[in-house]
């Protein structure tokens, strides 16, 4: 097998960065566009398995395994029906969903605004970290987990089934299951966990923020490039308000202790003052909502290579005219809140740069390719949902 090695160098630059910045002084701007940069990298590939995924809901199946003599292995009638059964379930952001999202953002916000302002800080912080440290687990699991099958021994990737007595709405289906290694990372989970829960130390909510940038845009599809340009448009106008035209974004971003964002020391000398280290941020946001789009196109690309959706290669070569076009985008976008932050001394609403950037930079590939039609076509939403629509355009159509 052949892998991808800017893949294995994003991959190398997460740890490397993340362990560097705690005992060299690294440039933060460097240090942030090159750890973003490979975050973004790494998790967009790692979303190339959704097409699996959506390809087994669709109800495709996998090629069947060979014998010895190559011939296809039969296989019984209640595996077949079994399989139908455990069919995967995933859901697409609807149009209505993207519109709707900066007004529930905006309430979230304003809600957290509210309580810092109006209740004890280190309470609302303290119900929050508690909040930040259950979801940590959960995401530094399914980090973890794969990793450590990936490069540990072998018996770490035997199976194990375990039946469950709760409900499905709450335990799922049962039995639950899982890997040896998955036992070994929840367990690490834990741990670490707890002790960012005693000690906040920025290096290890970095860890955090990662593992949750790397799982949302892994697992989470806009299902359109429409819906995907509809959501970072209502995202763009959310963040020039909330940063600009009120104390909001900027108070809550100052006053919320947990991973919500990711730290850069701009030097390891403490402060005189105040005996703590500087810091730059950069808030999750601007990372995940422009990644969901970035992966979207990095599937589209996987979409006109015509690559297999059986098995998933996310080391797999093909052109990718539109990932690429729109990574080198965010990253000038990225490169522009900066200078304009350092400029100006005043923080900066990033996706006011990054969402002009993404947008026209995938909108300009595909001018130059002939492929706007395609694009504006491409979908990864169910058909069933689709043949519903079509199905109510029809019905409005006769009442007309």
């Amino acid at each position: 097998m052949s892998y991808n090695p800017l893949l294995l160098l994003s991959y190398a630059g997460i740890a490397g960065l993340w362990v560097g910045a705690q005992v060299i002084d690294i440039p933060y701007v460097a240090n942030l566009m090159l750890l973003v940069t490979s975050i973004l990298y790494a998790a967009c590939h790692w979303s190339l398995t959704l097409r699996e995924e959506q390809a087994l809901a669709r109800g495709e199946s996998p090629p069947k395994e060979k014998d010895e003599n190559g011939n296809d292995k039969e296989s019984d009638d209640d595996d077949d029906e079994e399989e139908e059964e455990e069919r995967p379930q995933y859901e697409t952001l609807t149009s209505k969903d993207a519109m709707q999202f900066p007004l529930l953002g905006s309430a979230s916000l304003f809600g957290l605004y509210c309580a810092f302002k109006f209740f004890d800080k280190e309470t609302v912080n303290l119900i929050i970290s508690v909040y930040f440290s259950l979801v940590g687990v959960a995401a530094l699991t399914a980090t973890l987990g794969p990793t450590l099958e990936s490069v540990g021994p072998t018996f770490l990737s035997k199976e194990i089934r375990m039946k469950h007595f709760l409900p499905e709405s709450i335990g799922g289906k049962s039995p639950w299951v899982f890997n040896v290694s998955d036992i070994f990372a929840l367990m690490a989970g834990i741990a670490f966990n707890v002790a960012y829960f005693q000690t906040k130390h920025w290096t290890m909510n970095n860890v955090l923020g990662i593992c949750f940038c790397l799982q949302g845009i892994e697992r989470f599809s806009l299902g359109t490039y429409k819906i995907g340009a509809i959501l970072l448009v209502g995202l763009f106008f959310y963040d020039i308000f909330w940063v600009f035209g009120t104390d909001v974004m900027v108070t809550v971003a100052k006053s919320l202790d947990g991973p919500i964002k990711i730290l850069f020391p701009r030097s390891l000398i403490p402060d005189a003052a105040t005996g703590k280290l500087e810091m730059s941020l950069l808030g999750l946001g601007d990372i995940v909502i422009p990644g969901f789009f970035l992966a979207l196109l990095l599937r589209f690309d996987a979409h006109n290579a015509k690559v297999d959706y059986f098995p998933t290669n996310v080391h797999a070569s093909f052109p990718k005219p539109y990932f690429h076009s729109a990574l080198v985008g965010y990253g000038l976008g990225l490169a522009t809140t900066l200078y304009v932050m350092i400029v100006f001394q005043a923080a900066q609403p990033a996706l006011l740069y990054l969402v002009p950037a993404c947008l026209g930079s995938s909108l300009l590939c595909a001018v130059v390719r002939g492929e706007l039609k395609a694009l504006f076509d491409y979908s990864e939403e169910e058909e069933e949902e689709e043949e519903e629509e079509e199905t109510k355009d029809k019905a409005d159509k006769k009442k007309d």
